[in-house]
């Protein structure tokens, strides 16, 4: 995938702090962390295509661009047979009253141009129609045209970030195991896709199970557990190359439940030998492996704080699982958890503020969030199995696997924002497990 050039034309973030309400006194603004039941109507008008050869993408562009919007549960795409002003010129006024009279609350305008060197012009102006001005000023990307999803996500995440005042996050990419076969039976291979589903690529053959991928904290690479050996070992994955290299870190031993530190350089998993499971801590330069605990229970799962001085992680030091945060270079371990259950999985948020976790109890399962000192515990689902958080790059969303019940039961990826709402399952084409999401590309 080629990487976008960017022209930045102007961008102008000036939003007041208010929750939306029923009556605005200022410019749009949506507050992400309190949940918003009534999504807010916006218009994504047809991208103009300034050029013929630019007509059909500017129709996918508008669809993308309008879908991510849609899909976070934020906003309600305005029918377009419902409009009385029509978008004709990208440069010309905007009718603020029609608009207002469909009661649209936010239009999104664009158009697309496709250049003799075969590449995607996109420009694109977000207007408030309640204040009657533009929520800053125009932006333009450019990019290949075998990069327009990549193009429209980027209109996306600016439209998403200037109404919000968030980090967008639909111009990333999420890591998983595809599963195939009957249940007692799963062929496994890693995979990767945008993070809405589509350009699905596969990175390892279904010749050995593979476990819990990982992307490192640039997305170029990726950790994960295979069965290759016969046993559980951790390998680095190239994304890019798509070529693989085992991580020699013990061959006498099972490795597993990978996770890099933030500064990508530094790789923590858990070491099982003689039934004690202890985390460990691998410098990929020097090969040098550090023991962080030692104790006869089961360590694992661990996962970095954003800035690496803090690691979480899950234990059954005291009789069943709980989590548990200690400092990057091992010692005392604090225990954060104490509701009724057990708990796993951890991983911390990359906005560094909650803490999200498998929790099992009375015969359910539930994807979770608590303060990273174990405080305001939120369960967010419940099922039959749900289970492996990952974090969206902004820290405002979930992704994690859900099976279904019985024989014929399978795992599927599902999303849900940090307020509980918008839970919704992943279009994929075959059964899928573990994600991990990438950070934004570049």
């Amino acid at each position: 995938m080629k990487v976008l050039s960017t022209l930045v034309l102007g961008l102008v973030m000036a939003f007041a702090a208010p929750l939306i309400a029923q009556e605005r006194t200022g410019p749009l603004r949506i507050e992400i962390t309190q949940g918003v039941i009534e999504p807010v109507p916006i218009a994504v008008a047809p991208f103009l295509a300034e050029n013929a050869a630019a007509t059909d993408f500017a129709r996918q562009i508008t669809a993308v661009v309008a879908a991510d919007l849609v899909g976070t549960g934020l906003f309600r795409d305005v029918p377009k047979d419902a409009y009385i002003s029509q978008v004709t010129n990208f440069d010309g006024g905007v009718a603020y009253a029609d608009w207002e009279a469909i009661n649209v609350e936010a239009l999104v305008t664009g158009a697309v141009t496709l250049t003799s060197d075969n590449r995607l012009v996109v420009k694109f102006r977000l207007f408030d129609i309640f204040t009657g001005a533009p929520l800053g000023e125009g932006l333009q990307f450019a990019g290949g045209t075998d990069s327009w999803r990549r193009v429209a996500h980027k209109v996306a995440d600016q439209v998403y970030a200037r109404i919000t005042g968030e980090t967008g996050y639909f111009d990333s990419r999420v890591v998983y195991v595809e599963e195939t076969g009957p249940k007692n039976a799963r062929a496994m291979r890693l995979a990767i896709m945008d993070y809405d589903g589509a350009n699905i690529q596969y990175l390892t053959d279904a010749s050995s199970i593979v476990l819990a991928p990982r992307f490192s904290p640039t997305g170029d690479r990726v950790l994960f557990t295979s069965y290759e050996s016969g046993f559980p070992q951790i390998y680095e994955l190239a994304v890019g190359t798509v070529t693989k290299r085992p991580l020699q870190v013990d061959v006498a031993a099972m490795t597993f439940a990978p996770r890099y530190a933030p500064n990508g350089q530094t790789v923590l998993y858990s070491r099982s030998e003689g039934g004690n499971t202890d985390l460990y801590r691998l410098d990929l330069a020097s090969g040098q492996r550090t023991r962080l605990t030692d104790a006869p229970s089961i360590e694992t799962a661990p996962s970095f704080s954003p800035d690496g001085s803090q690691i979480v992680f899950e234990s059954d030091r005291s009789g069943n699982q709980q989590l548990y945060v200690m400092p990057a270079g091992g010692g005392e371990a604090k225990r954060i958890s104490f509701g009724q259950g057990r708990y796993g999985t951890p991983v911390w948020s990359p906005r560094g503020d909650y803490i999200a976790f498998t929790k099992q109890n009375a015969g359910r399962f539930h994807i979770g969030v608590m303060r990273t000192d174990g405080s305001n515990e939120r369960l967010l689902t419940a099922s039959f199995l749900d289970e492996g958080p990952t974090w969206a790059p902004n820290g405002r969303v979930l992704m994690f696997t859900r099976e279904s019940a019985g024989a014929e039961g399978e795992p599927a990826l599902f999303s849900v924002d940090i307020s509980g709402r918008n839970l919704k399952r992943l279009p994929m084409p075959t059964a899928a497990s573990d994600p991990a999401w990438s950070p934004l590309l570049p």
